[in-house]
């Protein structure tokens, strides 16, 4: 969608701000789709080789060991005994599948020995031998299975478009308050930025989000809520659209940098609509004004450290009480689709399906959303 393009019949004007250096990549190149799964921690190069040539040396010994206990059922053409050496030889070239023929065993014990015992431990010394082939031939296999357990698992989950500084901070409230990571599915059209996430535990989309198909590989349509963190307006109305269209119940909150550009993402289906720029800039307003204040308001929206403004249902023990009598600092009060301050003559008495915003005290051993209460209003 550009300037001036028609949605549903209406003519919009998105106003862009200036050359974006991703988005344009982003713009430029055909980005390929997939679904990366947070890697699991592996070996060094060095200690996988060194754990490989160690259990070789192991198959060897055994083998080893095997044929020197039944010596007796081995005969050797050129002395007719096999000692300790002509063990290690005879191993050897077993294990390699050489089998030169001087050395072999004549004895039925010795035979069946080499059928239950030797032939096994042949076939284990070549499985470590092409170890490395066989674990990227099975490395495709073990990803597939993961990935189909990833997305049957996956449920009510939260998918971030755009890993930027927008998008970590949404990611670190999100898990301050308690969700696990791997509850958090990200898009980016960057390969550097799926890799950043993935190294940081979650599980990322590769693509561009405004296609359909690639909303639908991070299981959109099952998720809980969507968080649109783009670095162009333009592009967070197309994900906006595509979003809703697939998942018409997930709650969706976008971020735009210009004022102007905030209704119509809502009229494109978001939910909650954060104008970066303004927020910014309103708070360094209220710093000049107040360091103090601009220092509280930061505390409330970081969640997991001092105050935390938190939304939570009403209790049955404050049901047809005041807003100020509760144990908490309510400062607004959610009735259906009515926000009601605390100064708002309706918003008291409380319901039973009210649900209340609050200002509550994060305790420092707390590792989930606070229960602790603010001493009341005066």
């Amino acid at each position: 969608m550009g300037p001036g393009d028609a949605v549903d019949g209406r003519v919009f004007h998105v106003k862009l701000p200036g050359h974006d250096a991703m988005a344009r990549r982003a713009d430029e190149l055909v980005v390929p789709t997939r679904v990366m799964l947070p890697r699991r921690v592996a070996l060094g190069p060095a200690r996988q080789v060194a754990k490989r040539l160690l259990m070789a040396l192991l198959v060897l010994a055994a083998t080893v060991l095997i044929v020197w206990l039944d010596r007796g059922g081995y005969n050797d053409n050129a002395d007719g005994s096999v000692d300790l050496l002509d063990a290690v030889y005879y191993a050897t070239v077993t294990l390699s599948t050489t089998g030169y023929g001087d050395i072999t065993p004549y004895s039925d014990g010795a035979r069946l020995i080499n059928v239950v015992l030797v032939t096994p431990l042949r076939v284990l010394f070549l499985i470590i031998l092409v170890g490395t082939t066989l674990e990227v031939l099975t490395e495709r296999t073990r990803e597939d299975f993961r990935l189909k357990r990833w997305r049957s698992n996956l449920r009510d989950h939260t998918v971030v478009v755009g890993f930027g500084t927008k998008g970590r901070s949404a990611i670190m409230t999100l898990c301050a308050t308690g969700l696990r990571k791997d509850q958090i599915v990200i898009v980016d059209p960057a390969s550097k930025v799926i890799e950043a996430a993935n190294a940081e535990g979650f599980t990322g989309v590769l693509g561009d989000a405004t296609r359909s198909d690639v909303l639908l590989r991070a299981e959109l349509q099952k998720a809980r809520q969507v968080i649109i963190a783009t670095q162009r307006d333009d592009t967070a109305v197309l994900v906006a659209l595509t979003a809703r269209q697939l998942n018409r119940g997930a709650k969706i909150v976008a971020a735009v940098r210009e004022e102007e550009n905030a209704p119509l993402l809502r009229q494109s289906g978001a939910d909650a609509v954060i104008t970066s720029a303004s927020a910014a800039g309103r708070l360094l307003g209220l710093s000049v004004l107040s360091p103090s204040a601009g220092t509280v308001m930061e505390d409330l929206i970081q969640q997991g450290s001092g105050l935390d403004l938190v939304e939570r249902p009403v209790i049955k023990a404050e049901v047809g009480k005041g807003v100020r009598e509760t144990e908490d600092l309510v400062v607004s009060v959610l009735r259906g689709h009515r926000l009601l301050g605390y100064d708002d003559p309706a918003a008291s008495p409380l319901q039973l399906t009210d649900r209340v915003i609050t200002i509550v005290r994060k305790s420092p051993s707390s590792t989930s959303v606070p229960h602790n209460p603010m001493p009341p209003r005066p």
